[in-house]
């Protein structure tokens, strides 16, 4: 079972506690956006194998949307920080970097 940390509230809560919401760090195209651009919003997404970042809402605690960074592989969670957070923090990404060894940010602009 998932269990992720609310960076709001400070709760630890299971999957059933919370909701889904789909890959994180996407670029959004507002009105006046090409048709190439929102079909690549709605349709492309990422399904790792390994490191993927993910937003979830704590459905049934404070209500907010976070992100999650975790292996898709062994359910292993890095880190969870706020949502409006453009990139993961520090902690995170070094976090992963210890397990999994010559990873890297990708840039999402």
């Amino acid at each position: 079972m998932l269990i992720l940390t609310c960076p709001y509230c400070g709760i630890t809560a299971d999957e059933t506690e919370l909701a889904p919401g789909g890959e994180a760090h996407l670029k959004r195209h507002g009105p006046g956006s090409g048709d190439d651009e929102f079909h690549s919003y709605l349709f492309t997404r990422e399904n790792p194998r390994g490191v993927h970042f993910e937003r979830w809402r704590h459905a049934y605690g404070c209500g907010k949307w976070f992100h999650a960074a975790r292996d898709t592989m062994t359910l292993e969670v890095f880190g969870t920080y706020k949502a409006q957070t453009t990139e993961p923090p520090k902690e995170v990404r070094a976090a992963i970097t210890a397990r999994h060894p010559g990873w890297s940010w990708r840039d999402f602009s």
